[in-house]
């Protein structure tokens, strides 16, 4: 599926300030960028570094007082979905040393608030019909809510609040699938019937030797969904990260699927 990408930033700031940018197309054998560009009114050249697991572009920029960004990009997505309930747990013993990190606690997802709620709602599920089913309570119970949470809030507290935006809703599946012994981790990325249209983020969970997309929120599949970076939670993975206070003026993404 070929997917079309258009995403305009405009930030002001009273001093010039170091940014880091996460907003390119991850490229990827199931990905494959047909065009791309990334226009910037950066003081100076920008440096690209690597990602975590070598997935997508982090970019380190000067950003002048009006800072100005805009990407568009041509993205084919050829990525398989498999039926998650018929996937069984990777043994435990068997998780690789990129992977055992997502099993931890992070900055976000606190797994041991879900110690006690997982079996006690889910019985003896393991695996991917665990997952499916923690999937589909999530997007059951959970009302999208885009003024409930900010910057600071964690999975124990959207898990609460039974609200929050897509990132709240992987927030609270990587926290239950990590309390159940299950390697979970956050990707951002663009959606096509995101709505309404903004940065989009899912959960990746860990089953038989390999990493599977789940959008709780219902409103992207693995198949059109485009990957920009993956890491523990939100606070890897940013769009932007302003070392200097900035102020939103203009932020529009624009993501369709193309004939």
């Amino acid at each position: 599926m070929l997917i079309s990408i258009r995403t305009h930033l405009v930030y002001t700031a009273e001093n010039p300030c170091d940014v880091l940018l996460q907003i390119e197309a991850a490229r990827e054998p199931v990905q494959s960028c047909h065009a791309s560009t990334l226009t910037l009114n950066a003081d100076g050249e920008s440096r690209v570094i690597g990602d975590d697991e070598d997935i997508g572009t982090r970019r380190w920029l000067r950003a002048p007082k009006r800072f100005e960004c805009e990407y568009t990009a041509q993205i084919e997505v050829t990525r398989t979905a498999h039926d998650l309930a018929a996937l069984q747990a990777s043994p435990l013993i068997e998780t690789p040393g990129d992977v055992t990190k997502y099993l931890m606690p992070s900055r976000y997802c606190h797994p041991e608030a879900f110690f006690e709620f997982v079996p006690q709602t889910f019985g003896d599920l393991t695996g991917g019909a665990l997952v499916s089913a923690l999937n589909d309570w999530i997007n059951a119970n959970f009302t999208y809510d885009n003024g409930i949470s900010d910057a600071a809030t964690t999975a124990t507290d959207s898990f609460n609040n039974r609200a929050g935006v897509c990132r709240d809703y992987a927030h609270v599946l990587i926290g239950m699938a990590r309390a159940a012994g299950l390697p979970a981790r956050f990707v951002s990325g663009y959606g096509p019937e995101v709505t309404p249209q903004d940065f989009h983020a899912v959960a990746e969970v860990y089953l038989e030797g390999a990493w599977h997309l789940i959008d709780s929120t219902g409103m992207s599949q693995p198949s059109n969904f485009v990957r920009v970076a993956v890491g523990r939670d939100a606070a890897d993975v940013s769009f932007m990260t302003s070392y200097g206070v900035m102020e939103l003026k203009k932020q529009t993404v624009e993501v369709a699927k193309t004939v």
